[in-house]
């Protein structure tokens, strides 16, 4: 199993949910306020009879117009039409904004070939939720032309994808485990974004239950270590991608 970081850039974001790019080596966090910085990297992971996109990003483009997405996908050596199915961690925007583009002045699928794999829940909650971190008009275009899977609860999409039903950062949040009987991998969405999550305890604001994605840390964190998963940080500043050992109830990131 191999497992590419689509890094999509460093942004800024505030209560108004816009997302700002950031580069470190010219802008000032003092410059905006009341911000978060987060990065932003979907993942490919290329097994043996699929290729496999974690989450979509914001869909930015570049100067060129090019979606960054797809770029990042050819520099991994592959084709945006390889990619045979989309798992969402969630629908929040700097997630799903990548499900589709603009080209011009029309909108198309980003993948069109590829199965975009939801929770129902989250789905529903989607089209009924009044925050701004949800973008309507990406989910009725998807409805009326993409080729969507939704899954309820938690468990198996294949005999080496599963899928366990988390909520905690939104009520109907999920996280993945691919396991093709040599390696496991880990996309824990924002329910385990970023390492240092794991190293220190906290209950974060940005969260639909805070306390519960505590504890889900630690409990990912603990089969982490036991099971020697590769888990994928979303969000992860120092790195995106590492392995988790605990040592007198010290997690480390390796």
């Amino acid at each position: 199993m191999q497992v590419f970081t689509l890094f999509e850039g460093t942004y800024s974001v505030d209560a108004t949910k816009k997302f700002l790019p950031f580069n470190p080596a010219v802008d000032q966090p003092k410059d905006r306020p009341a911000s978060l910085f987060i990065n932003v990297q979907p993942f490919l992971v290329k097994m043996e009879d699929q290729l496999i996109l974690m989450d979509t990003g914001l869909g930015y483009s570049n100067e060129e117009g090019q979606l960054i997405l797809h770029e990042n996908i050819k520099k991994a050596g592959f084709n945006p039409e390889d990619v045979t199915m989309v798992l969402m961690s969630h629908l929040h925007f700097d997630h799903s904004g990548g499900m589709i583009h603009h080209v011009g002045d029309k909108i198309e699928l980003s993948f069109p070939d590829a199965v975009y794999v939801i929770q129902r829940g989250e789905w529903e909650n989607a089209f009924t939720n009044s925050s701004s971190s949800y973008r309507t008009e990406i989910f009725e275009f998807l409805q009326r032309n993409a080729q969507l899977v939704f899954i309820e609860g938690s468990g198996h999409l294949t005999s080496e994808i599963s899928y366990e039903l988390t909520g905690a950062h939104t009520p109907f949040h999920q996280t993945f485990l691919l396991d093709d009987g040599t390696d496991k991998v880990f996309f824990g969405g924002d329910v385990l974004p970023e390492p240092e999550e794991l190293l220190r305890k906290f209950i974060a604001k940005y969260d639909f239950d805070g306390r519960k994605a505590m504890e889900l840390r630690e409990v990912f964190g603990e089969k982490a270590a036991a099971e020697n998963w590769n888990c994928l940080f979303y969000h992860g500043k120092s790195r995106a991608t590492g392995f988790v050992t605990l040592t007198d109830g010290q997690f480390r990131i390796h």
